[in-house]
Parts: C-alpha cells; sequence; structure tokens
C-alpha cells in the first residue's frame, strides 16, 4: 500500500528533477538563469529525496500503522515546505531569457505553490486517518496516492514550457537541477526521465 504511495511521491520529486536535456554551449545569460535556480533548489531537491526515501522504509508490511501515519505526515510536511521554497527560488530567479519565458516562469511558481499547498493538504488528510483499523489505513493511503498522482499531473505541462529549448539545456548543465539523483522508486513506478 504505502509503496504505491511512495511510488507516485517519487513521481513527483523525478519530475522536478528530470530538468533534462542535453548540455551545450548556451548563453551566458541563460547558464546565468539556470544557477540562479538551480543553485538553491539542490538542497529542496535533496530534502523532497529524504522524504521519499523515508517513506520508503517506514512500511515493510509490518509496521505499526501509526508509525507509517507519523513518518508520512512528516515527509508530507517536508515535501510541502521543499516545493513551496522551489517556487520561491524560481520567483527570485525572474523570468528566463527566453521567448515566453515569464509566462513559463509564472506557470511553474504556480504550480510549485500548488503543490506545496497540495502536500499541506496531505498531511491533514494522513493526520487524520485511522491507524487503528489496518483497512481502513491502508484505504485511506490508497486515496491519498490518487490525491498525489493527481497533483503530479497538474505541475507537468508548466514544468514542460519552463524547460523546453534553451532554458531546458542551460537547467540540464547546473548540477542543481541535473536528473541522474532523481529518486528511483522501489516498486518502480516512477521513473526518470531522460
Amino acid at each position: 500500500m504505502n509503496k504505491k504511495l511512495v511510488a507516485a511521491l517519487s513521481g513527483g520529486a523525478a519530475l522536478m528533477l528530470a530538468l533534462t536535456g542535453c548540455s551545450d554551449d548556451s548563453s551566458k545569460k541563460l547558464d546565468d538563469w539556470a544557477k540562479t535556480f538551480c543553485d538553491p533548489a539542490q538542497a529542496q531537491f535533496k530534502k523532497i529525496q529524504d522524504a521519499n526515501a523515508a517513506m520508503q522504509t517506514a512500511d515493510d508490511g509490518t509496521t505499526d500503522s501509526k508509525k507509517v501515519q507519523q513518518t508520512d505526515s512528516a515527509a508530507f510536511q517536508k515535501i510541502s515546505d521543499a516545493y513551496a521554497s522551489l517556487a520561491s527560488s524560481l520567483s527570485k530567479a525572474g523570468p528566463p531569457p527566453s521567448e515566453n519565458g515569464e509566462a513559463a516562469q509564472k506557470d511553474a511558481v504556480k504550480e510549485l505553490n500548488a503543490l506545496s499547498k497540495g502536500y499541506a493538504d496531505l498531511k491533514k488528510q494522513v493526520d487524520g486517518l485511522n491507524t487503528g483499523d489496518k483497512l481502513k489505513f491502508a484505504d485511506g493511503l490508497r486515496d491519498l496516492s490518487n490525491g498525489i498522482n493527481k497533483l503530479n499531473k497538474q505541475s507537468e505541462a508548466a514544468f514542460k514550457k519552463l524547460e523546453s529549448g534553451d532554458v531546458g539545456k542551460a537547467m540540464a548543465g547546473q548540477k542543481g537541477c541535473q536528473s541522474q539523483s532523481a529518486p528511483a522508486s522501489p516498486s518502480g513506478g516512477a521513473s526518470k526521465k531522460s
């Protein structure tokens, strides 16, 4: 049950980390912009990965529901905070110096803030689950997994716009935005983009 939840979460982190493209010579302005966003973003991506890892190890099928609830709740809060910080970093970086850069940046900031709110809502939901009944708890986790999948789909379009063309190439050239560190799901539910 919880592995499906983690797979969905990992998909969200992978989406954020998969700012891909073949890095070649880009303009200095684009590289500078990408560095402005990607350098502070790296710490937030790590927080998302760490939260996902904590959830992956929290439930081996025999773990007490209360412990799983506490771990997931703390992880949702960390992920919510990380997405809010990413939105702030992207706002501070300003629009990328590219065609439609301003619209793409605004859309991505809006989606990052929506993800932050969405994970805060999921924290409230997991906190409210009945841990005394394992079946109800498992059903609740399934519902949360569906909510996470919806959040990830909502954000995908904005990131595609932001990371298109030369902007994506510039971002891929920055260590903080490289996809090598994208978390892999043990259940195979989330795979890295290439």
